[in-house]
């Protein structure tokens, strides 16, 4: 099989989304254009409520433990976020980081707060910076997802926090556990 661009990897991580959220019962719209932090409009017509959401889509299975990056710990999932999303914090804007597994094309969701982003990418990138001294800034910056089982050197998102975590009303930080679990996704 060819290789699939990362164009159409990120088209085909967005119609996921929507199509998620249809069976759920949002009203959700992509944007197009190139209207910046969004790709979809999303609200809940029983409430009124307006959200955005930016997804990022990766083609990626699930990280073995055992494969412990030496300044991030064991973590399962990650994604590449430009560095405005250190300054997101916004309580209608949330991010819905898409894996695609490469062999079985199923998808994994995982919904989170901008803040949590933000506060993520931000002290990523510092202790990025500071773990070796030829380290250069840059535009991007790599948004990971670890488990409850494994040890962070600073807070770290959970996956079993954010995973089908789709009701945006629900307020999660970094290692807080959400209350029940869709299942959904999976």
């Amino acid at each position: 099989m060819d290789k699939i661009s990362k164009n159409s990897v990120a088209l085909a991580g967005e119609f996921a989304v929507l199509s998620r959220l249809a069976l759920l019962g949002y009203d959700a719209n992509m944007v197009l254009g190139h209207t910046k932090g969004v790709d979809i409009l999303v609200s809940r017509p029983n409430t009124k409520r307006m959200y955005r959401l930016e997804v990022k889509t990766s083609r990626q299975a699930e990280r073995r433990s055992g494969k412990a990056s030496k300044v991030f710990g064991d973590y399962k999932f990650h994604w590449m976020v430009g560095s405005a999303a250190e300054k997101h914090d916004d309580p209608s804007l949330f991010y819905c980081f898409v894996s695609i597994d490469p062999k079985t094309y199923q998808y994994r969701f995982f919904v989170v707060p901008s803040r949590i982003v933000a506060e993520y990418v931000k002290t990523e990138h510092y202790v990025w910076l500071k773990s070796k001294p030829t380290h250069k800034t840059s535009e991007m910056r790599q948004f990971r997802l670890g488990t409850k089982v494994e040890k962070y050197p600073f807070k770290t998102p959970f996956v079993e926090d954010y995973e089908d975590n789709w009701n945006f009303d629900l307020k999660i930080g970094i290692g807080v556990r959400k209350s029940g679990k869709s299942g959904q996704g999976r």
